[in-house]
């Protein structure tokens, strides 16, 4: 046992020894990256080997290994692969190959290895997800090179109330609160502004819930609610929504700014006003100018650096609880001690108070009566005989208190809502008062009056943005430690506390505080204090300071939050216009995009009324929640697989009522800005459906289009479309280069300037060879084709089938392209320019057959010829004629497609002419206003004339064009027969051949012979040269199927070995000579078929009309004849058509599809 453990000892020192001549070779040599054939190495495996054991046991004997430097370290790398082996990775091996080898060495999943690289393992899977780190805002999305973009953070450590609770409570109480809550409840009453907080919070309650859907239904990176509607609703209402919550954001920082310089002129240091007096364009200039340097302020400290903001938002949110907590106890002291804020009435009038101004018109002082300041007010003088303002002498001044107390039943009198028109004056309604019939001489400065005419609808418009900042949590799912439960939880439970905040609050101030004080908007009638102030406990200025604060850190948080939401949006790519905006510093500060929004937030700044401001971002907040249930619901009501939130207290009913009350509320709040903000919203929708790129986020909006277009599809089933609703639904055959490159792009133009129907389109191209092999350029091909389709603006879809042979494939694409009752009725194609050259013998076997098959499948086809010479889309005709040649009846195909085309810009100014061919024995004026008439009742307006073509004799030209086809097929035929014939008498030769080698098989190993090139004369030795290769390829292919049927070994010559003599191939030759001459003279002597002639006589003949009428027309439409039944005459078909058209620019062959498809009913 010893001797075991001391060679063990020593195998150990040896193994070090190795180890330290590998690490002294790296150190010394450095050498290079070796390819994978290097890692073979023997040596370089054995002193791996060497290492690992000597890892492995110095564990166990603890030795300790060399130190190594740190470059050494850093090029020596042990990994485990966890079965407990370190294995080595190395810069000088290749690693990617070493780590495949990695994963599949040692492992159970051998049957899968070579589908590693695109199906992970799961454990490598779930080790991403464990690993996952949410991408802070602005940054592209995690499904889009997430690995490489993946910054290393901190892992997230806020919980619900930190992360979601608190940023939501203080995103919600506001500027609203502090300065207008008290005036709604005193202008509309405790009922009605009752009516309107809880309209508003259910709103958003609602919300919140289809919010709380949308968070948890799978890992939501931080971006808020514009990741979340972008995802949900797709990237067109992604980005409108997205720019309008943008938008929001921003006028909310420009009202928080006016809140903000209100509470600082209007109840901190009314002496700082840059322009004295008391006008009220005066106080909006002042606005203007602090709001100005205060939005330069906040931009500054936000450029120079976020970290301040959010280190702030603790004091701010402070200051939010502290003034809260300061209302309540201020209602609590007033049921035992209220506050003395006394209010002056002259008559049921409240007057301005400053100071300690008694409130009477005079009083006794040693035996004397004396004037008060009200009564050189209203009288001009102090002395007692001064003329007065009549309402001042008829109305006696009343002294009440302003917060009479919880106690004291105000409640009542404050229950009913009291609108007012601009400049009516604040009045109490019990108050007794004698009215005066005409005043001319009032000075309204003196009395407290409404600044801006007051009724429900605009009341709800300002409370609303009262109630937004629902989405901070969702802003920082990033920042959550388990956001999938935060977010719900946290956002509901803030918006159930803010909403009980408001409504007692309504319902405390109207118990508390006297009607005329709650309807004094700026606290003049109580010495110019902060009307909530007044009721707050120990001092109004723990509300003043508070809501200074506070509305201070909501403009910080404001211009903090949504340049960065602009990034998101530009980063994304959806909007090419504000692609500049998602650059910044180098640590990713939107700069450009915080200019912006600085710059966006000084208009509202310029308003300079918070009560003008507050209505447009009612409108952008109420938008984006209406979208955000309406994805909710969407989502819920398609009910996709991948739809499967956590939380689970959501129905689409509760989406669709918060979003048809978002959209009520956005109509109530204005009418006109509602209308405003959908238009701006539609048109961002339509700039990204045109100009936006293409995004494929799994939305609900293209899951809704995918189940729409189930349920069309099955309702088009049910039968064919009605004449009425027939349209070209077009095939268009697309012949491709080497290059997979479009041949005739016009084509598609064409295509383009036929949508006027609106009908499919489907472009299609075959590819000759085998799927397996041909996929690449299959794929190329596509790209290419949508490429050009996407340049073209043509709507559809395309189809690339790969084939045994390009007839087989067209064939495919007529049978099989569209879906169940979205298919093609139509197949539009070019006209086979090159059918004559022979070295494209197929072309117009295929264009034939291609005729035919359509005309089997009850489907139109359009050949367009010398398309070449088509106009493109950006060309336009200013005049010109589109010629209709209506032979035979089609089914009205002549009428209907220069009507569509005329609905395009290209061929817009073309007039219309319809020629029709009268025969000997028709009434050409009859015809003619036949025709009219039916192009009457069609509604379509066109020139009508009709030709008249007599019959006359064949001239001496028709018949030598006839003859000259036909000997020119019965060549083409003779060659082909000429070539069977050869490959039946290669056949026979191979076959004798065959044979003589197996006789002289049996008799003798060694195949002796003599070669054929020896039988052969020198003088006909060279023209045999291609028929013995023929021979040779021929012999070679049976013998090796013979071999492997009969698996018998057979020694296969090098020569080919004949045992015909050479007398008998020369007359076989000139066998074949003979019978070639004697058909050629055939050929010449031949008369021509009088069927061929009277159709060339037709085709002639036309041909000679519709170029004296329509030589110069823009495009000539044209019955195409049928191909012949009998196959034999096809070449013949085609010099038919070519006659037919020769001479003309731009012709389009028509034929119907054996169905109607106009009608002249309605």
């Amino acid at each position: 046992m010893e001797l075991k453990v001391l060679l063990e000892y020593l195998c150990v020192q040896l193994n070090a020894l190795i180890y330290l001549q590998s690490y002294l070779d790296i150190q010394t040599l450095r050498l290079p990256k070796v390819s994978t054939s290097e890692v073979d190495n023997p040596r370089k495996s054995f002193r791996c080997a060497c290492v690992l054991r000597w890892c492995r046991s110095a564990k166990r004997f603890n030795i300790r290994k060399p130190r190594l430097t740190k470059t050494a370290t850093e090029r020596i790398v042990f990994v485990s692969q966890g079965d407990g082996i370190p294995r080595e990775s190395s810069p000088f091996i290749n690693n990617d190959s070493m780590e495949r080898g990695n994963i599949y060495e040692g492992k159970n999943m051998a049957l899968f290895e070579e589908e590693m690289d695109s199906n992970p393992m799961v454990s490598s899977l779930l080790n991403k997800l464990a690993n996952y780190t949410n991408v802070t805002q602005g940054v592209v999305e995690h499904e889009e090179d997430e690995d490489s973009k993946r910054k290393e953070i901190k892992a997230p450590r806020m919980g619900t109330f930190i992360g979601v609770y608190l940023p939501c409570l203080q995103n919600i109480l506001g500027v609203i609160l502090f300065l207008r809550l008290t005036w709604i409840v005193g202008t509309a009453g405790v009922l009605e502004s009752f009516i309107i907080v809880f309209m508003c919070c259910s709103g958003t309650l609602l919300t919140a819930i289809s919010m709380s859907a949308i968070a948890t239904n799978g890992v939501v990176p931080a971006g808020g609610s514009y990741y979340m509607i972008s995802r949900a609703l797709g990237p067109e209402f992604g980005g409108a929504v997205g720019i309008c919550f943008y938008l929001g954001t921003t006028f909310a920082g420009a009202m928080y700014i006016l809140g903000t310089i209100e509470i600082l002129l209007k109840y901190i240091s009314p002496n700082a006003a840059i322009f004295e007096g008391a006008g009220e364009e005066v106080m909006l200039n002042n606005m203007r100018v602090y709001g100005t340097c205060i939005l330069a302020l906040m931009a500054l400290v936000v450029f120079v650096g976020v970290k301040y903001v959010n280190k702030l938002a603790l004091v701010f949110l402070a200051c939010v609880i502290l003034s809260i907590f300061a209302i309540y106890a201020g209602v609590i002291k007033t049921a035992f001690e209220p506050p003395n804020f006394p209010i002056c009435l002259l008559g049921n009038r409240t007057l301005v108070r400053d100071g300690d101004i008694p409130c009477v018109k005079y009083y006794e002082e040693n035996n004397m009566t004396v004037t008060t300041k009200l009564w050189e007010i209203f009288c001009g003088s102090p002395l007692l005989n001064a003329t007065c303002q009549e309402y001042f002498i008829l109305n006696n001044l009343t002294e009440i208190q302003g917060i009479p107390g919880v106690a004291s039943g105000v409640l009542f009198d404050n229950l009913w809502s009291v609108y007012g028109d601009k400049f009516a004056f604040v009045e109490k309604q019990d108050q007794p008062s004698v009215p005066v019939l005409e005043e001319t001489d009032v000075n309204i400065k003196h009395y407290v009056y409404s600044d801006i005419m007051t009724y429900f609808t605009m009341l709800v418009g300002i409370y609303f943005p009262s109630v937004t900042g629902i989405m901070a949590g969702s802003n920082r799912s990033g920042d959550l430690r388990d956001a999938q439960k935060a977010i719900p939880t946290g956002t509901i439970l803030a918006i159930l506390t803010t909403s009980f905040i408001y409504l007692s609050c309504i319902v405390l101030f109207g118990a508390c505080i006297e009607g005329v004080v709650l309807r004094d908007k700026f606290g003049q009638a109580v010495n110019g204090n902060l009307v909530i102030g007044t009721l707050a406990w120990p001092s109004p200025w723990v509300i003043v300071i508070g809501s200074f604060f506070s509305t201070c850190g909501a403009g910080l948080q404001s211009l903090t939050g949504a340049p960065r939401l602009l990034q998101a949006i530009a980063r994304d790519g959806i909007v090419p216009f504000l692609h500049v905006f998602g650059h910044g510093k180098a640590n990713g500060e939107p700069t450009w995009a915080l200019l912006l929004t600085a710059l966006i937030c000084e208009i509202g700044i310029l308003i300079a009324s918070l009560d003008s401001v507050a209505p447009i971002l009612s409108m952008f907040f109420l938008m984006c929640y209406l979208f955000v249930n309406l994805a909710c619901a969407v989502q819920t009501l398609l009910r996709t697989p991948n739809w499967r939130p956590r939380f689970k207290y959501y129905h689409w009913t509760l989406s669709f009522l918060g979003m048809s009350l978002c959209l009520a509320l956005m109509f109530i709040c204005s009418w006109y800005y509602a209308l405003v903000a959908m238009l701006i919203a539609g048109c961002i929708y339509k700039y990204i459906e045109y100009r936006g790129a293409e995004k494929e986020w799994g939305d609900g909006i293209r899951g809704l289009s995918l189940n729409a277009a189930r349920y069309a599809l099955l309702r088009v089933e049910q039968g064919p479309p009605h004449t009425k609703n027939w349209r070209p639904q077009v095939l268009v055959l697309l012949n491709l280069d080497s290059e997979q490159m479009v041949k005739h792009p016009r084509l598609l133009s064409f295509t383009a300037q036929l949508k006027a129907g609106k009908g499919l389109t489907i472009v299609g191209s075959v590819l000759p060879g085998i799927y397996l092999d041909k996929f690449t350029e299959a794929q190329r091909a596509e790209e290419n084709i949508r490429s050009l389709i996407g340049a073209e603006r043509t709507k559809g879809f395309c189809q690339i089938v790969v084939s045994s042979t390009v007839r087989d494939g067209i064939s495919h694409l007529i049978q099989s392209a569209g879906l169940g009752g979205m298919k093609h009725n139509t197949v539009l194609m070019a006209w086979p320019q090159s059918w004559k050259h022979t070295d494209n013998p197929f072309s117009w076997k295929n264009f034939v057959d291609t005729v035919r098959e359509t005309t089997a499948a009850q489907q139109a086809l359009l050949v367009a010829k010398n398309i070449d010479l088509f106009p493109t889309n950006q060309e336009r005709f200013s005049e010109g004629n589109i010629d209709v040649w209506w032979i035979v009846h089609d089914g009205g195909m002549l009428m209907l497609l220069p009507f569509l085309l005329r609905q395009h810009k290209v061929w817009r100014k073309c007039k219309m002419r319809i020629f029709t061919v009268a025969q000997m024995d028709d009434n050409s004026i009859q015809m003619k206003k036949d025709l009219q008439m039916f192009l009457y009742h069609l509604r379509i307006n066109a020139e009508v004339e009709v030709v008249e073509m007599f019959e006359n004799d064949i001239s001496a030209f028709t018949y030598e064009k006839t003859l000259v086809m036909e000997q020119r097929s019965q060549m083409l035929k003779q060659m082909q027969l000429s070539k069977n014939e050869r490959e039946r008498e290669i056949q026979s030769i191979t076959d004798e051949s065959r044979g003589s080698i197996r006789k002289k098989s049996r008799s003798s190993p060694q195949c002796i012979g003599q070669d054929v090139d020896n039988l052969l004369p020198n003088d006909i030795q060279e023209e045999e040269v291609e028929i013995a290769q023929l021979i040779h390829d021929r012999n070679t292919a049976s013998r090796s199927t013979g071999m492997v049927k009969s698996q018998t070994a057979i020694a296969t010559p090098d020569k080919i070995q004949m045992t015909w003599t050479k007398e008998k191939l020369i007359s076989e030759k000139h066998k074949n000579k003979e019978a070639c001459l004697s058909s050629y003279k055939d050929i010449f002597s031949m008369k021509p078929n009088q069927s061929n002639v009277r159709r060339m006589h037709t085709a002639v003949k036309l041909n000679g009309v519709v170029l004296n009428k329509s030589q110069h027309a823009q495009l000539v439409l044209l019955n195409m004849p049928g191909p012949p039944k009998n196959r034999h005459g096809d070449e013949n078909y085609m010099e038919f058509l070519e006659v037919l058209t020769e001479g003309l620019n731009r012709v389009l062959l028509v034929r119907g599809g054996g169905r109607e498809v106009i009608t002249i009913y309605s």
